[in-house]
């Protein structure tokens, strides 16, 4: 325990200190810019992701993963503040919190394993354009010095790491960068010109709402709504970051650490969040592999805010939105073009559907939960073919089943079978076929009551054990058709 312990925070600490340093800068204007999607103060967005990201590198699953203020939370609490204001989005903060936690104690982890791969694709490739979009309001019909600032970033980010890998790229790209705007006020946009950051700590509060059932009413779609939204980022996030680190992540204690992240948000004035993929990308991109990189991210920020606030105003937006640029390029899973090509035809219509849903409604979750529900349809369909051999043996009649049963595939077996038989004795073997539901153990019982209204003696063959189990508890069969 104490091993692992060691492992999670001091691996490398110089590594993971630097790169909680860049992804400290770059959470700035990103909190500033939800806060304005969510239409609040830009300080409420910065401290949500001070304490998210300083909380979850505690308490979370996930080493190395960044959590803050998130624009799809944001998104969804915007009627809510418009509407009632911003005490009842620290209340419904709160309240998503719980429900996370809650999630997290009946273990909603597991559900993950039931995420295919091509959503996964289409949840990245969504993601980096995703991220992309968000950057072009940084970077175009600005000013001919903002494409400069953007391609001599881009330039450092990808050529420096070739060379030099003791300071993260993007770290060189914001200090050199910032020194020479400062040197010479080139005319470009700066993180001060998206709002005004005041230099004050976040404080404890009580959210100024009446305690009743009226109040409940009224955040609780709003909190359920952000609690999953946020579950279904921060978990898919987990999963990119095991991938890219070769590392597994508990998922039920990262669901955990994001509820009680945001009920600690909540009580100090923040908005809600989740995990943010863009950032967790630069923080494992700039080396990062421990909590004590997020922790870094999170203290910096405030410690950036608190002292360093006149000098943060100055770092012009088309740095970090270049850095942003080739994080969406190092996110897209730029071998999807094969997988469109290869791939059964089903998963890439469901990698594909992910992805324009996603861009449609600029939510990540709703695009994923459609493309798990396409997909188990396809998947549903793909199996519910069920091949039937018949055998005429004279005054015998065999129908050999094989295939998954279940009420998917029964249609497609009622229309093969010949119910004109009479006077016979009818088999119906499935030693090659599974029954999965109590669709078909009905359709089992009718066809045997079809076949035994044309006068025909029915026997059912060869059930598996679990077949037999389910057909001798719930159909309407005797032991006399059971052989």
């Amino acid at each position: 325990m104490l091993e692992k312990l060691k492992f999670e925070w001091f691996n490398q600490p110089g590594k993971n200190i630097l790169a909680g340093t860049v992804v400290a800068l770059a959470l700035i204007p990103e909190a500033i810019a939800f806060s304005i999607i969510a239409g609040v103060d830009p300080m409420i967005g910065l401290y949500a992701a001070f304490i998210i990201a300083s909380v979850t590198a505690i308490v979370g699953g996930r080493p190395a993963m960044i959590s803050g203020a998130a624009g799809a939370v944001a998104l969804i609490v915007t009627p809510l503040v418009k509407a009632y204001g911003v005490e009842y989005l620290f209340a419904a903060t709160i309240l998503m919190g719980l429900i996370q936690l809650l999630l997290g104690v009946l273990k909603v982890g597991r559900l993950m394993k039931f995420i295919p791969r091509s959503v996964m694709i289409g949840f990245v490739n969504a993601l980096g354009i995703m991220i992309f979009m968000s950057q072009i309001e940084h970077i175009f019909g600005i000013s001919i010095a903002t494409y400069i600032y953007v391609l001599v970033t881009l330039l450092i980010v990808y050529i420096v790491p070739k060379f030099f890998k003791a300071i993260p790229a993007p770290l060189i790209a914001i200090i050199i960068l910032t020194a020479i705007y400062m040197y010479t006020g080139a005319n470009v946009r700066t993180v001060g010109d998206l709002g005004t950051i005041k230099q004050t700590f976040p404080h404890f509060l009580i959210p100024n709402v009446p305690f009743n059932l009226e109040t409940f009413k009224i955040i609780f779609p709003y909190s359920l709504s952000m609690a999953i939204v946020g579950l279904v980022e921060s978990l898919l996030t987990a999963k990119i970051v095991d991938h890219a680190t070769n590392t597994y992540s508990s998922k039920n204690r990262e669901s955990r650490g994001q509820g009680i992240a945001n009920i600690v948000t909540g009580f100090f004035g923040g908005m809600g969040g989740c995990a943010m993929i863009g950032q967790s990308v630069i923080n494992v991109k700039s080396g990062a592999n421990s909590r004590l990189s997020t922790f870094t991210a999170g203290v910096l920020l405030i410690f950036m805010i608190i002292v360093l606030g006149d000098l943060v105003v100055q770092i012009p937006m088309p740095i970090l939105a270049g850095i942003m640029v080739m994080v969406s390029i190092g996110t897209i899973d730029w071998k999807s073009f094969k997988f469109i090509k290869n791939a059964p035809k089903t998963d890439a219509v469901v990698m594909i559907l992910t992805v324009i849903i996603v861009l449609m409604t600029h939510n990540l979750a709703i695009g994923v939960v459609v493309g798990v529900i396409f997909s188990a349809l396809f998947f549903a369909t793909k199996i519910s073919k069920v091949h039937i051999d018949y055998e005429d043996l004279g005054a015998m009649k065999r129908f050999s089943f094989d295939g998954q049963i279940f009420f998917v595939s029964i249609d497609s077996i009622m229309n093969h079978l010949d119910f004109n038989i009479s006077n016979s004795i009818v088999e119906l073997d499935f030693s090659k076929a599974h029954l999965w539901d109590d669709s078909a153990v009905d359709a089992i019982d009718t066809i045997v009551e079809k076949f035994e209204n044309g006068n025909n003696t029915v026997y059912v063959k060869n059930l598996n054990s679990d077949s037999h189990k389910i057909i001798s508890e719930l159909s309407k069969l005797n032991e006399n058709h059971l052989t």
